[in-house]
C-alpha cells in the first residue's frame, strides 16, 4: 500500500508533458480558422503527416547539426531561434519552442513564409504531396 501511495505522489509531482497530436481533419480546420486558403490545405496536411506524423512537438536531428521543429520540420538555422543561443537567421521572428507548442498559429504563420520564400520543395514532402495528397474534404 505504502509503495501504491508513493506511486501516486510521484505521478502528481511529476509535470506531465503532454504532445499534441493531430490529424488531417483537425490540422484542415485549425489552418482554415488561422486564414490558409482551402486549396493548400490537403498538401499541408500530407506535408504535415510525412514531415511530423502531426505531431506538434516534433524535433528532428539533422546530419549537419542543426534541428528542425514542429509540425512542419522548420529549421533552426534559418527559421527559428534555438534556446541554447546558438546562431539563427531565424527569419519566422520566433522561437523554436514556439514551434513546437500545441497552439500551432506560429508553425502555420512560419511554414506560409517558408513556402513564399522557397515553395513546396522546401520540404523533402513537397514535391509528393503535389498531387498524391489526400482529399479534406470529408473534413468540412
Amino acid at each position: 500500500m505504502k509503495a501504491f501511495v508513493v506511486i501516486c505522489v510521484l505521478a502528481l509531482a511529476t509535470p506531465a508533458i503532454l504532445a499534441r497530436k493531430m490529424d488531417r481533419c483537425s490540422l484542415a480546420k485549425e489552418m482554415s480558422n488561422l486564414g490558409v486558403p482551402r486549396d493548400q490545405l490537403a498538401r499541408w496536411a500530407c506535408i504535415a503527416e510525412h514531415e511530423s506524423s502531426f505531431r506538434t512537438d516534433a524535433v528532428g536531428n539533422n546530419p549537419d547539426g542543426t534541428t528542425s521543429n514542429g509540425i512542419f520540420q522548420l529549421n533552426d538555422l534559418y527559421w527559428c531561434q534555438p534556446s541554447n543561443g546558438k546562431f539563427s537567421h531565424n527569419s519566422c521572428g520566433t522561437s523554436c519552442d514556439d514551434l513546437r507548442k500545441d497552439d500551432i498559429a506560429q508553425s502555420v504563420r512560419c511554414a506560409q513564409k517558408v513556402l513564399g520564400e522557397q515553395g513546396w520543395s522546401a520540404w523533402s514532402s513537397g514535391n509528393s504531396c503535389s498531387g498524391n495528397a489526400p482529399s479534406i474534404d470529408n473534413c468540412f
